[in-house]
């Protein structure tokens, strides 16, 4: 992979100063959250911000860590409370991976989160992303971090690219080139690209006047040319087997004692897809069914 040029490094590096005076204030970028919750807090708020809004983040957060401010807590509740905790976040699966990372940590790390990258990975619902995430925002390592707005900022600043390319090895080795060589500013510049993408270098309404790069992002100065989006799409939610998942879930959450198969969402426009949305909720653990009840995991 070519070496970014010496401009792109430098102007790339004009990003932590901006975050400082620009950056929004969010609950986990917060002294007293991290000295409350550790890299706890900084696990589950990652865990819940995959592919959430964090305006919808910042409630559930809150209330989770309220009720469960430590990894051993979240091992020790039911599947049905942990799931039930979860609420409307969305893509649910993620309240059961992040209730066996707990069981985890409890089990293979006397209850601490791991500093180590690799360590990190093992732990059940965690990639690249959320592993560097942890260790850099928590324990302040130097470590590349890439999620879908740091991607872009890059792919525009130093590829010229309206929308960056389908997620790749490249994507780690490029950030990591562009990395100050503190650990503490490394961090910062993590948080930066990724606050850049998030506000200003967005998706589809970018505010390239007021960018702290646009005089040296690589996409302005060749005028914005649409280079095409191959990353792929996600279907539509309204009618989806998701929005069938989601109703039925909703439906366990609010009858603790379950439900008769029968009388879940009888009235559903597709039965078909009723049917499968329950058999997929139970082949991926958030629902059982016992004989012709069907209730939330136990």
């Amino acid at each position: 992979m070519p070496s970014p040029s010496s401009a792109a490094v430098s102007a790339m590096h004009h990003l932590s100063e901006w975050y400082r005076g620009a950056a929004r204030d969010l609950p986990w970028r917060r002294a007293e959250f991290h000295e409350e919750y550790g890299a706890w807090g900084t696990l589950v708020s990652e865990f819940m911000l995959q592919q959430t809004p964090v305006n919808r983040v910042i409630p559930h957060l809150t209330a989770w860590l309220a009720r469960w401010p430590r990894p051993s807590l979240l091992a020790a509740a039911a599947p049905a409370d942990v799931v039930t905790q979860w609420a409307n976040l969305g893509y649910p699966r993620r309240a059961l991976w992040l209730h066996r990372a707990a069981i985890e940590i409890t089990d293979r790390h006397g209850g601490v989160v791991p500093r180590d990258v690799d360590a990190l990975l093992a732990l059940t619902g965690i990639g690249d992303y959320t592993a560097r995430a942890v260790a850099a925002f928590a324990y302040g390592d130097r470590h590349p971090v890439v999620d879908t707005n740091t991607r872009r900022v890059l792919a525009r600043a130093v590829d010229g690219q309206s929308q960056p390319s389908p997620p790749s090895r490249r994507d780690l080795t490029l950030m990591e080139s562009l990395l100050p060589a503190s650990d503490a500013e490394s961090a910062v510049f993590n948080a930066a690209a990724m606050e850049l993408g998030a506000t200003v270098c967005t998706a589809r309404s970018p505010k390239c006047d007021v960018c702290p790069l646009r005089t040296s992002c690589a996409w302005v100065a060749a005028g914005r040319p649409d280079t095409g989006d191959t990353r792929r799409r996600q279907a539509a939610f309204e009618g989806s087997d998701r929005q069938a998942r989601g109703a039925v879930l909703r439906l366990l959450r609010s009858r603790p004692a379950g439900v008769l198969l029968d009388a879940v969402l009888p009235d559903w426009p597709d039965p078909h897809q009723r049917d499968r949305a329950i058999g997929t909720l139970i082949s991926d653990g958030l629902a059982e069914a016992d004989g012709e009840l069907l209730t939330l995991p136990r």
